[in-house]
C-alpha cells in the first residue's frame, strides 16, 4: 500500500511512455505500490522545484535528474546512496545484470563508493553525414580526421559557389551548431576536454586547437549559420553536408527525408579530429531521496523494474535514446534493423566518455554553450580564440569558488 511520488521533466512522447510504463507497474508489482508521477516540464523547472523541496515534508520520493543534479541535492541535504540496495542479497542485481550496463552508463552516477543514482535515459551528439552527396563530391569514406572533414565541407560549399546563385554562398559545410555537448565533442575529438583532475581548465593547447578549427572552418566558408529552417530540414534538403544531431533524432531524420523524396543515404559518425575516435554521452538518472525504509525500498524495487531489458526495449523503441543495457539490443532487432544509424551509433560506445562527474557541471557546461556560441555569433579573428578560453575559465573560477 506505499505510495511513491516521482518528479520527471519530460513532456510529450517520453512523458506519455513514462507514465503508461508507471500505469503497467501499479497494476502488476507484487507487493501493492504505487508510483504518482509529477511532471515539472524540463530539467531546469525540475532542478528548482526539487532544490526548494529538500527541506519540505512533501517532497518527492524518486527524482528523474541529472547526475550533476544529484552531486548537488547530495551536498545540500543527501540522496540515498544506492549500492546497497545494488548488492543486496534479496532485493539487488546479480553481477550479471550490472555486467550488463556499459560501464560509461554505469560509472556516471558513481561518488566514489557511493552510488547517488541509475541511469534512465542517455544520448550522445554526433555528426550526420550524407554519403550519397559525398560521393557526387568525389569522397568515397566519411572523414577520419580534421583535414578530412575540412576537405569535404569546404568542397560541399565549393560546389554552390559554383553555381550563379549568389544567395547559398554559404551553404554546403558543416550547419553549425553550439550547444554545449557539440562543444564538448569537438574538445574531445582533439584531446582536450573541459576537465583537469578534479576541476575544470578550458585553456588547454588541445582545447585551442579544437576551438581553432571550427573557427577556421567558419572563416573559410566550410562551416555556416542558419536561422530560416531547422537542421534536419537543412539536411535533407543538401544544402549542409553535415549537421550535428543526437541519436533521439534519427527517426524525425529519417521521416524528414522520406518526405522529401530524397533517396540520398546517411549515417552518423564521430567528430573528426585528431584520428582519435571519442564520443560525450550524456543523460538523466533515477535519483532516490531520503524518507523511510519502505519509501525508499519500494523506490528502488521500481527503478529495478524499469530498468529490465523488456523495459528498455519499451524505451529504445520509442524515443530512439542508447539501450542502457546490451541485453535490450536482442529485443529490438525490429527497429535496429529499421534504423541502421542508431545501430552505427550504439558500436560507438565502446569509445563514449561521460560528463564531468561534479555537482558544478550544470553550470559550468553553460560557460562552455556560451563561449563557443560567443566564437561564432560575434566575428572573432581565429587569433583571438584562446582569448575566449581564458575568458570561459575566469566564469569558472567566478562560479565555482
Amino acid at each position: 500500500g506505499v505510495i511513491i511520488k516521482a518528479w520527471h521533466p519530460w513532456f510529450g512522447i517520453e512523458a506519455s511512455l513514462f507514465e503508461t510504463q508507471v500505469a503497467d507497474f501499479n497494476s502488476t508489482n507484487e507487493w501493492g505500490i504505487t508510483v504518482l508521477t509529477v511532471g515539472q516540464s524540463n530539467y531546469s523547472e525540475l532542478f528548482t522545484n526539487v532544490s526548494a523541496s529538500l527541506a519540505a515534508p512533501d517532497k518527492p520520493d524518486l527524482v528523474i535528474g541529472l547526475p550533476e543534479h544529484a552531486l548537488y541535492w547530495d551536498a545540500q541535504s543527501g540522496v540515498v546512496d544506492l549500492a546497497p540496495y545494488v548488492s543486496d542479497p534479496v532485493w539487488g542485481m546479480s553481477a550479471e545484470a550490472v555486467a550488463d550496463f556499459p560501464a560509461v552508463f554505469w560509472e556516471q552516477d558513481q561518488a566514489g563508493e557511493r552510488r547517488l543514482g541509475m541511469p534512465a535515459q542517455r544520448t550522445a551528439r554526433l555528426m550526420v553525414y550524407n554519403e550519397t552527396w559525398a560521393r557526387a563530391l568525389g569522397f568515397n569514406a566519411p572523414p577520419e580526421t580534421a583535414e578530412d572533414f575540412r576537405e569535404q565541407a569546404c568542397a560541399a560549399n565549393a560546389s554552390f559557389r559554383a553555381n550563379a546563385d549568389e544567395k547559398d554562398d554559404a551553404y554546403g559545410g558543416w550547419l553549425v551548431d553550439t550547444d554545449p555537448m557539440t562543444a564538448m565533442a569537438w574538445m574531445l575529438a582533439f584531446g582536450g576536454g573541459p576537465s583537469e583532475e578534479s576541476g575544470y581548465r578550458f585553456l588547454t593547447p588541445k582545447n585551442i586547437e579544437a576551438f581553432r578549427f571550427v573557427k577556421t572552418l567558419a572563416q573559410d566558408n566550410c562551416a555556416f549559420e542558419l536561422t530560416d529552417t531547422s537542421p534536419i530540414d537543412a539536411f535533407a534538403a543538401r544544402r549542409a553536408l553535415f549537421i550535428t544531431s543526437g541519436i533521439e533524432d534519427i527517426s524525425a531524420l529519417s521521416r524528414t527525408i522520406l518526405t522529401q523524396s530524397s533517396t540520398d543515404e546517411w549515417t552518423l559518425i564521430p567528430f573528426p579530429g585528431d584520428g582519435r575516435i571519442s564520443m560525450a554521452v550524456y543523460g538523466s538518472s533515477y535519483i532516490v531521496m531520503p524518507s523511510d525504509d519502505v519509501k525508499q525500498l519500494a523506490a528502488w524495487l521500481f527503478i529495478r523494474w524499469i530498468l529490465s531489458a523488456e523495459n528498455q526495449a519499451r524505451w529504445v523503441s520509442t524515443t530512439g535514446m542508447f539501450p542502457l543495457r546490451t541485453s535490450t539490443l536482442d529485443l529490438v532487432a525490429d527497429y535496429a534493423t529499421s534504423h541502421p544509424q542508431w545501430v552505427g551509433a550504439v558500436k560507438l560506445l565502446l569509445h563514449a566518455q561521460g560528463t564531468p562527474r561534479l555537482a558544478s557541471w550544470r553550470k559550468i557546461r553553460l560557460v562552455l554553450g556560451d563561449g563557443f556560441d560567443f566564437m561564432f555569433r560575434v566575428d572573432t579573428p581565429v587569433g583571438q580564440v584562446a582569448t575566449i578560453l581564458a575568458d570561459m575559465d575566469k566564469a569558472v573560477k567566478d562560479l565555482v569558488p
